[in-house]
């Protein structure tokens, strides 16, 4: 690693923290939303959004025409989701304080009623974000774009069949421009990932469907941004990249546990955890 991907991985991790913070702040002032996921997939989304992707927000259109494209399909992650569209220069930080609020346009899964910029679909049932990523994905291959579609999934929602339906879709066409990434965090609203549908070898289902896998640490920025190096390779095959993550990384007593799948911290705990983040680009 030289001096330039210090720096990089620097900044990458200061914009991270502040998202953080953006979630916890969110969540609670709404009194609800899913901070466990969001935190655990902060990493990831702050590498795409301000290293990977190619993409500009003033110019972007639902069309995704001419850039790359973000789909979010674990939709319940809209937290972290908003707080990196915001961060990235979609629309101003000071709109993440209407989360959840009568008439906001940061609806509590991700909508686009009110043309909320950065959002290519609604968010809502699990499974439903994959399969509209893989149809973007083919019609770029059809009409000569060469840009890449990446979509987030959870490990959670990996136990829905239309996940799978998609891989068959994806594998079958071709689809290498298809990037599809899974927050491998380990937990859902029930419990553990292992103990409600028990997911084994996820590694071995995706490449039986025909699909490249790449495994890597969804805490760790060099590790993040690998990943998305050898997710670009055109060899006629869909890519998933699985990352290791933690639930309600960045706060203690969030980490490692399902109880904050989707349960907001009081005002309290909420200082608690603001005090374990750092503020980087200043609060909305």
């Amino acid at each position: 690693m030289d001096n330039t991907d210090i720096l990089n991985t620097q900044k990458l991790s200061d914009i991270a923290s502040q998202v953080r913070r953006d979630i916890v702040r969110m969540v609670s002032a709404a009194g609800s939303g899913h901070p466990g996921g969001s935190l655990s997939s902060t990493d990831i989304l702050t590498a795409l959004y301000f290293q990977v992707m190619k993409h500009d927000p003033a110019s972007w259109t639902r069309s995704a025409e001419g850039q790359d494209a973000f789909f979010l399909s674990a939709g319940h992650l809209a937290p972290v989701y908003y707080a990196v569209l915001a961060r990235a220069g979609y629309f101003p930080a000071s709109e993440l304080a209407t989360l959840r609020r009568f008439g906001s346009r940061l609806q509590g899964h991700p909508s686009t009623v009110d043309g909320l910029p950065g959002v290519l679909r609604p968010s809502g049932s699990l499974g439903q974000g994959l399969a509209a990523a893989a149809g973007m994905a083919l019609g770029k291959k059809m009409s000569g774009d060469v840009h890449t579609v990446y979509a987030l999934c959870g490990d959670g929602e990996s136990e829905e069949g239309e996940i799978w339906e998609t891989a068959m879709f994806a594998a079958h066409h071709g689809l290498d421009n298809l990037v599809a990434m899974t927050d491998c965090n380990h937990q859902q609203i029930d419990g553990s990932v292992e103990d409600v549908a028990g997911l084994d070898a996820l590694s071995d289902k995706w490449l039986a469907f025909g699909w490249d896998v790449i495994c890597a640490d969804g805490h760790d920025f060099s590790s993040i941004l690998d990943a998305f190096q050898l997710a670009q390779r055109r060899d006629g095959k869909p890519k998933m990249i699985l990352f290791e993550t933690v639930m309600g990384k960045g706060v203690d007593f969030m980490e490692g546990t399902h109880e904050w799948h989707g349960k907001a911290p009081n005002a309290e705990l909420a200082e608690r955890a603001l005090a374990q983040l750092k503020e980087s680009l200043g609060d909305y």
